[in-house]
């Protein structure tokens, strides 16, 4: 049987839909598996093969009462049906970019704790093949996975929804986390580190959704009635502008912007956009890395009057917010909850800020 990684990953999420609606299904190559067991597909042209899919598909739930366990399509290789594990978020498949650590590899752990299957995406990929191994330790065998994705690299984010694909047979939620910052005023910031932030904070969530969506658009297409979610995590700096803070604020503000267009154009295929605005993750390693995270960068941007320690940076950003602390990933997660779970929501940016930032 000829085998397409392409054709594959277009396959998989029909396969999902039409064979194991309640489950997930796992690709892979023909070694080892017979393939009298399987409804075979003898299309090549992508169109024949879905709805040869439909036709035998239900033929076999009709006769055996059951969804085939093994299925073959010319070009797409064999897709091995499993049940999913239970829970709030059982059944669903995320990839969350940048969950190799910080708010990224919290809210891979919180939605794998809540029964989902997660690709955990990140450049650091040795860290997340190191996260991967403990996360299955705890939440079973096959639950997460692990890819090197560069996001500002279209051809890498492509080949990482196709991976999520053929690894779990579709995408329910798409956590488009990975960002970076690189602080400095006017006279500081270099043209590269500009290109640079905007490359990955707003390039890339356009190149995300582009290819996320289009596995999304093709489970709608089997399952109608089912809703599936892109999620950006944004900042109370796409919110508010920041002092010193230009690259990093502008490419949010731009973010939100392609969230809400991005929201209407999608919304027909039951896929919801939305933005969660995270105040400041004064824990995670964006803010605490020795060398590059925020605190040491506003520090020697002079961004903090009068501050002279990074223990001072890190208390004049505690006493901006109302409630006295930095963000959580509890606190963002609620947040992911709920957009997952409210149907009547798009489009929007949701603040998690602690009372800093109020909607007007």
């Amino acid at each position: 049987m000829d085998y397409n990684r392409e054709t594959a990953a277009l396959i998989a999420p029909a396969v999902r839909a039409l064979a194991a609606p309640d489950g997930y299904c796992v690709f892979a190559p023909g070694d080892g598996y017979d393939p009298s067991q399987a409804v075979v597909m003898v299309s090549s042209e992508l169109e024949d093969i879905y709805a040869e899919l439909q036709t035998k598909i239900a033929a076999y739930k009709s006769r055996n009462n059951r969804p085939p366990e093994i299925v073959a399509a010319d070009g797409g290789g064999y897709y091995i049906c499993k049940k999913s594990r239970s829970g709030r978020m059982g059944g669903k498949v995320a990839v969350v970019t940048g969950s190799a650590q910080g708010f990224g590899l919290g809210i891979a752990e919180e939605l794998l704790q809540n029964g989902a299957n997660v690709v955990l995406a990140d450049y650091n990929f040795e860290l997340a093949c190191e996260k991967q191994a403990e996360l299955e330790t705890r939440f079973g065998e096959q639950s997460a996975t692990a890819i090197r994705v560069d996001v500002s690299d279209e051809q890498s984010v492509r080949e990482m929804i196709e991976y999520a694909a053929l690894q779990y047979g579709g995408l329910d939620i798409f956590v488009n986390n990975a960002g970076i910052v690189r602080s400095g005023g006017l006279d500081e910031l270099s043209a590269e580190a500009f290109d640079l932030v905007t490359k990955v904070n707003y390039n890339a969530y356009f190149y995300c959704v582009k290819y996320a969506s289009q596995i999304m658009k093709i489970q709608n297409r089997f399952t109608p009635g089912a809703w599936t979610d892109i999620i950006q995590i944004n900042s109370k700096s796409g919110l508010e502008g920041s002092k010193r803070n230009f690259a990093y604020a502008g490419s949010k503000f731009g973010g939100i912007g392609l969230t809400q267009s991005f929201a209407l154009e999608l919304v027909e295929y039951h896929i919801k956009v939305n933005s969660v605005c995270p105040g400041n993750f004064l824990g995670g390693p964006l803010w605490c890395d020795p060398e590059n995270g925020l605190f040491v960068q506003y520090l020697r941007a002079g961004k903090v009057p009068g501050a002279k320690t990074v223990e001072d940076v890190r208390r004049f950003y505690e006493a901006k917010v109302p409630m006295g602390r930095g963000c959580e990933v509890a606190d963002v997660m609620k947040a992911i909850y709920y957009i997952v779970e409210q149907q009547y929501e798009t489009g929007q940016a949701i603040p998690v800020t602690g009372g800093q930032v109020m909607l007007k």
